[in-house]
């Protein structure tokens, strides 16, 4: 027993469940075979280094998993064969044809450590609406225990906030039956992929876009049509003559920032009627349009047509995964009963916080302030990216978080990035969300850095794509 291996314990192990781990994997490798007598109780315990209690929980627990068998005053013999050897892993998992496929459409993060970090998609802490979001959590934790309403759209409270919010700010079309709680516009947008596509539909998708939307949709082997988007959105003259779904983000097109105009919303609604498709609208940084107010959405033109996505995680706070979904009630009733099978109703705590903050105005007056603050950073970056690089084109952005900034030729996004890096500046390339060959760009996330940073990071840029060898 003294020659047994053993191996430290885990992080947060017992005494009791790292010596039952000791003595079980000894007993499953062999080292103690079959119907060999275990030593006395203080023996063995002192050959482990724990005490004799504690040695006894530890058999008592091996008993009931039937690696030893206590006979009494003939002590404890072991009852567990050795297991066999393990094969070798195969050189390619079994994976079905949807895991394939959604693995093929994922997107690397780029690594690494940066002075200045413009990559997007990080938090900005300060812009979060801690105190009225906290108190709203205080407020609502008992009644979230006490459960009560268990119905498959979310609580009716947070549903009824939800439809005045988009009704007064968005120019939505929104009752309460219409409205579904979800963890995040990208579960949203899985299980609308699963209901309505499969092998030998059509789904339509900007050209660039989201990365995660264009896999969900590619995920259920529906053929994805790429359609471009130029300095006016979606190029709608280049629809399909036919699809099911089209996902498009016409408020904040995702990289661009583009606003789809009001000929071209036109022209959307009416090939998703004559075709039967629903749109899938990404209300993208909807709530974070920092030059004027922002443009009604489509579904308030086609609520029938229009499946409206949505989440509050860049505007009150990532952690709270509370994003909706606006539907015609006959897609919410196929939705809830399809959605045990994958899904469960968001965390009730979350969605009746949510249900204060909109309806006691805290989360209007967070958005004004953040606003405010957004159009600030942005201002800072697009002059100090003028100074820095002179005769490039950052056009400034109605909504969202970063600057969508084109190549001029010869430049191309991995010699930018390289030399940027060299730089210890990090940006976000915007080939990976092209589905084809597109113009190179790189984004610019502003929100998360203060005016200084944003200044020192765009003159670091400009001495690192200066003429001349790296």
């Amino acid at each position: 027993m003294e020659d047994l291996p053993l191996p430290p314990a885990q992080p947060g192990e017992t005494r009791r469940a790292h010596t039952a781990r000791l003595l079980r994997e000894a007993v499953s490798r062999g080292l103690i075979p079959e119907g060999a007598r275990l030593p006395g109780h203080r023996r063995l315990a002192g050959a482990l280094g724990v005490s004799r209690n504690t040695l006894v929980d530890a058999l008592t627990q091996l008993e009931a998993e039937g690696y030893v068998r206590a006979l009494g005053r003939s002590g404890t013999v072991v009852s567990a064969p050795p297991l066999t050897a393990a094969p070798p892993m195969p050189a390619a998992l079994p994976l079905s044809r949807w895991a394939q496929r959604a693995l093929a459409g994922q997107v690397q993060e780029v690594g690494g450590t940066f002075a200045v970090d413009f990559r997007v998609g990080q938090p900005v802490p300060e812009l979060y609406p801690e105190g009225p979001w906290t108190q709203a959590l205080a407020r609502r934790a008992g009644q979230a225990t006490r459960g009560g309403d268990s119905d498959p759209l979310g609580p009716l409270d947070t549903r009824r906030a939800l439809a005045a919010h988009l009704n007064a700010s968005a120019g939505a079309q929104v009752t309460p039956d219409m409205v579904m709680l979800t963890g995040g516009t990208q579960g949203a947008l899985d299980a609308l992929a699963r209901v309505f596509l499969e092998p030998g539909r059509v789904a339509v998708a900007e050209d660039p876009t989201y990365p995660g939307a264009r896999a969900a949709l590619a995920a259920t082997g529906a053929q994805v049509v790429a359609v471009p988007v130029d300095g006016a959105g979606l190029q709608t003259e280049r629809l399909p003559g036919a699809a099911t779904l089209a996902y498009v983000t016409p408020g904040c097109q995702y990289p661009t920032a583009v606003t789809l105009g009001a000929a071209r919303r036109q022209a959307l609604l009416a090939w998703a009627r004559d075709t039967g498709a629903f749109i899938l609208e990404d209300d993208y940084a909807a709530d974070l349009h920092h030059a004027g107010r922002p443009p009604a959405v489509l579904q308030g033109l086609a609520p029938e047509r229009v499946i409206l996505l949505g989440s509050f995680s860049k505007s009150l706070a990532p952690v709270t995964r509370s994003g909706f979904l606006v539907a015609p009630p006959e897609v919410l009733r196929v939705l809830t009963g399809t959605r045990p099978l994958t899904d469960r109703v968001p965390g009730r705590l979350d969605a009746l916080a949510l249900a204060d903050v909109l309806g006691s105005g805290a989360y209007s007056r967070h958005l004004r302030r953040a606003r405010q603050v957004l159009a600030h950073r942005q201002e800072v970056l697009l002059e100090a990216l003028g100074a820095a690089l002179p005769g490039w084109s950052a056009a400034p952005v109605a909504a969202g978080l970063h600057v969508y900034l084109p190549l001029p030729a010869p430049w191309t996004e991995a010699d930018v990035l390289a030399r940027a890096a060299a730089q210890g500046v990090g940006l976000t390339p915007v080939g990976p969300l092209v589905s084809g060959v597109g113009m190179p760009a790189v984004l610019l996330g502003f929100a998360h850095l203060p005016p200084e940073a944003l200044r020192g990071g765009a003159a670091r840029l400009g001495a690192a794509l200066r003429p001349g060898p790296m």
